[in-house]
């Protein structure tokens, strides 16, 4: 079974034979481990230290179709080497441009991706409301905001709606979470520590997203509810906003009220608070964990893992786009 490698320490990585060979570097440049990985097991790279390769190890990873996702030191995503777009079709991407030019399909397409989103916060919210934890004021602020969805009469004014119901959402986190405070939502660098999370596990969510546009014809850089950018994969952004609430912040509430994270597993610097390599493979594991973990989907029948689920709504889109079947957002129904 293919599963994704996280590689936190400085190293060089080449290949040898069949296997890639990731060796650690210490601090005087010098390498201290070495580890062999089969291809046959690898499904991506995740990079959060430096790495040091060539191009004959990237043109192997491209035949395997195996990405790499890299991460700054403050833990932001800013990349992804992805093999060649082997599964695009000149009708899907015919299709999803056709859809975007449209300025009254986008902004419908963009409508129902916002009333996902907004509908499985409520779904968090809702359920800490039920177990002592006040949210009924941040609920009663997104119910009404939800209402104005359907109003929105173009991408900006819908935007606006959804960075409120956000703010909403987030200003609930201080009453879910215990021992930790959250205040303002700061980025660039996280502030304290549940920014901190937040920025980490949004950013594996985007990438678990990008990966699995990748396995379908869709095309990551054609968006409707973000604008496209010369240098982002905006469908991706799209995608998360509705699995965030359910994949990322679930697990942040569960990590920290589980205790799970501690204190000591963030360092504090100057006006900015980061996870530390200890935090971070606890992250980590626990992500791997949710998103192979499977549920009963009441539609399908059968048991289907979270990962999956992504990838069930990239294929919804495309039938959506390909005028199939009428686009309808993942909802959480448990």
């Amino acid at each position: 079974m293919k599963k994704s490698y996280y590689l936190f320490n400085p190293g060089r990585m080449s290949r040898k034979d069949n296997t890639l060979k990731f060796s650690a570097i210490d601090e005087r440049g010098n390498e201290s481990s070495t580890k062999y990985i089969p291809v046959e097991t690898v499904d991506n790279l995740y990079v959060f230290g430096s790495l040091d390769t060539n191009s004959t190890l990237y043109n192997f990873l491209g035949k395997e179709h195996i990405s790499v996702h890299f991460f700054d030191y403050y833990e932001h995503y800013t990349g992804s080497y992805m093999p060649k777009d082997y599964l695009l079709a000149g009708k899907m991407l015919i299709a999803q441009t056709n859809l975007y030019s449209n300025a009254r399909k986008r902004l419908s397409l963009a409508q129902k991706l916002t009333e996902g989103a907004a509908f499985n916060m409520l779904k968090n919210l809702r359920y800490y409301n039920n177990r002592q934890k006040d949210t009924s004021e941040q609920i009663s602020r997104i119910e009404i905001l939800t209402e104005s969805i359907s109003s929105a009469i173009d991408i900006e004014m819908l935007m606006g709606i959804e960075g409120n119901v956000r703010l909403s959402y987030y200003d609930a986190f201080s009453a879910i979470i215990n021992d930790f405070e959250m205040g303002q939502r700061s980025k660039q660098p996280p502030s304290n520590e549940v920014n901190a999370m937040i920025s980490f596990i949004n950013s594996l969510c985007y990438t678990l997203c990008l990966e699995m546009i990748y396995h379908t014809q869709l095309n990551p850089t054609i968006s409707f509810l973000h604008q496209p950018g010369e240098r982002r994969y905006s469908l991706a952004l799209d995608l998360s906003e509705i699995f965030k609430p359910i994949l990322a912040d679930r697990l942040i509430f569960s990590l920290l009220n589980k205790k799970q994270i501690q204190p000591g597993d963030f360092d504090h610097n100057l006006n900015s608070c980061l996870l530390k390599e200890s935090g971070r493979k606890i992250i980590v594991k626990a992500w791997d964990e949710k998103i192979n973990e499977t549920i009963k989907h009441r539609s399908l029948g059968r048991n289907v893992s979270y990962k999956h689920l992504v990838k069930l709504e990239c294929y919804k889109l495309t039938k959506h786009m390909l005028n199939i079947e009428e686009y309808k957002p993942f909802k959480a129904w448990w």
